[in-house]
């Protein structure tokens, strides 16, 4: 028994580093296809939203979670729940706006930048930009329409990576045409 135990510990290392590895490959896949840093960024968040709009249903059946009540709880299910569950890590969150509709994320490890380093005249490449779709995408499909965008990057020097999300307005809910 024990030594199954010691192997599930394992096998998470080894996917999250395949993990890290194979993004790693899109991220380098992206940066030969695509004439400039902005483009690859626009690439990665497009991704990122399309991943996040099939990742909130399993998300919301495995976390078992109701409908949150206002923003900041919705902060708190993405921090402490969400982040947890995909990327085993739990941001703090930070400087909310007086208003309560923007807050940051803090990550102070993030596991998509293991084992890389930006190359040379990519300053303006977010390489981590695949989360602010996700975040943007998983947001928008319960009916939050959310601006995501980074504010430091650990790979760009700073002590840790700030994403800022900012509320816009609570979407309605669209009923394909036909089906009234």
């Amino acid at each position: 028994m024990s030594r199954q135990a010691a192997r599930g510990t394992d096998i998470r290392k080894v996917n999250g580093e395949l993990f890290t590895l194979t993004y790693g490959a899109l991220v380098s896949q992206l940066m030969k296809d695509y004439e400039n840093d902005e483009e690859v960024n626009k690439q990665l968040e497009k991704m990122g939203y399309n991943i996040g709009v099939r990742l909130i249903e399993d998300f919301l059946a495995r976390a078992n979670i109701g409908r949150c009540n206002d923003f900041r709880e919705t902060a708190d299910i993405i921090s402490k729940v969400a982040f947890k569950m995909y990327l085993g890590i739990t941001p703090v969150i930070s400087n909310w706006s007086p208003s309560g509709d923007e807050f940051s994320l803090l990550i102070e490890n993030n596991p998509l930048i293991d084992f890389v380093e930006l190359p040379d005249g990519h300053n303006a490449l977010n390489y981590s930009n695949l989360l602010t779709g996700v975040l943007k995408g998983a947001l928008e499909m319960v009916q939050m329409d959310v601006d995501v965008r980074f504010v430091q990057d650990q790979l760009k020097g700073d002590n840790l990576t700030e994403l800022r999300l900012k509320f816009v307005k609570r979407l309605e809910d669209a009923i394909p045409a036909g089906e009234d």
